[in-house]
């Protein structure tokens, strides 16, 4: 929960770094607002590794000079600190939270499973590029709609469960937290919503809202627009002639 996080502000030097970087605590370093960061935070919640690695939020607006400079120069989030080094942001740290904390397996040992995981896996950079693209084209709503019907059409393969490989996994979590984001904007800003045509992605949406380890991630919708809207990440044109 976000009450679990500690907060780091720009500091006036680079004391932070001599009372807790690299002291054998596992860290994950994150921003609440940021997607990719996400991913990590809900692997973890569903690891139940909580009390073993401690979020640290960095402020994406004021990031610390040490964070870039002493800590991570790529200077991104998200990012894990564990066994004395730093592991970058990417899908690997859902796979590296997965395979070295304990906890529930996000990964399938069906091969078939494990199959279909890469491929769906393999397509999700393409989904959230055309999200993004189609925000910003002349009508959204129809450049979108490929994107979620891909999301559609690769629902229900499995009868064990409503999520992408049946049972909750890695799949699942690689994708809601852009489609999370997609959807408040295209309703809130384009009085669209994505699931109208899409039982399966509507009842997808339905279920993983239950799942507690990902909605106590969930950012603020209104926030999500106020973020969008400030990286002008909105054809603005298209808003102004909706209102």
């Amino acid at each position: 929960m976000r009450s679990n996080f500690l907060h780091i502000k720009k500091p006036a030097g680079l004391v932070p770094l001599s009372f807790f970087l690299f002291d054998g605590t596992a860290r994950l370093y994150v921003s609440h607002t940021c997607p990719f960061a996400q991913r990590v935070w809900i692997t973890g919640n569903y690891k139940g590794v909580q009390d073993k690695i401690k979020l640290v939020a960095i402020d994406l607006e004021d990031r610390p000079a040490w964070w870039g400079l002493k800590v991570y120069p790529e200077n991104k989030v998200p990012s894990l600190e564990h066994n004395g080094k730093l592991l970058g942001a990417g899908l690997d740290l859902i796979k590296y939270v997965d395979s070295n904390f304990e906890g529930p397996s996000l990964f399938p040992s069906d091969p078939v499973k494990s199959d279909y995981r890469e491929q769906l896996i393999s397509h999700v950079d393409a989904f959230v590029r055309e999200g993004f693209t189609s925000l910003k084209s002349a009508n959204p709503v129809q450049e979108a709609s490929p994107a979620f019907d891909f999301l559609e059409n690769a629902l229900g393969k499995f009868e064990d469960g409503p999520f992408f490989l049946g049972l909750f996994s890695s799949v699942d979590i690689a994708y809601v937290p852009f489609v999370e984001r997609f959807q408040v904007v295209f309703f809130e800003v384009f009085k669209h919503d994505v699931t109208e045509g899409r039982p399966k992605l509507a009842a997808w949406i339905e279920e993983v809202n239950k799942i507690g380890v990902y909605t106590q991630t969930r950012t603020d919708p209104q926030e999500t627009v106020d973020i969008f809207e400030k990286k002008k990440l909105i054809n603005i044109q298209t808003m102004h002639d909706l209102v």
